[in-house]
């Protein structure tokens, strides 16, 4: 099984980081069919093949993945996509 681990500093509110983190969770369940939950600041998300958590801090987004044998095969553009969309919103 592959991992991702990304740690990425933001400057953001609390609440705008977290309304930021909910809307790439919407688009990724819109473009992917993950399913995600709010747990505090910690929003959880899955789909066969994946499951990991996007853990929103005072000034850093921590995202922690675990990729199946199929989605381990793409996981430097999945790895990559995560980044770019990091980069845009935060």
């Amino acid at each position: 099984m592959s991992r991702i681990d990304i740690r990425h500093a933001h400057s953001l509110s609390r609440a705008k980081a977290k309304k930021a983190v909910d809307e790439v969770a919407v688009k990724l369940a819109e473009r992917f069919g993950i399913d995600y939950t709010w747990e505090g600041d910690v929003l959880n998300f899955s789909r066969p093949g994946v499951d990991g958590q996007i853990a929103l801090g005072a000034d850093e987004l921590h995202v922690q993945a675990k990729l199946g044998f199929f989605a381990a095969m793409f996981k430097e553009p999945i790895e990559s996509e995560i980044r770019r969309v990091l980069t845009e919103k935060f």
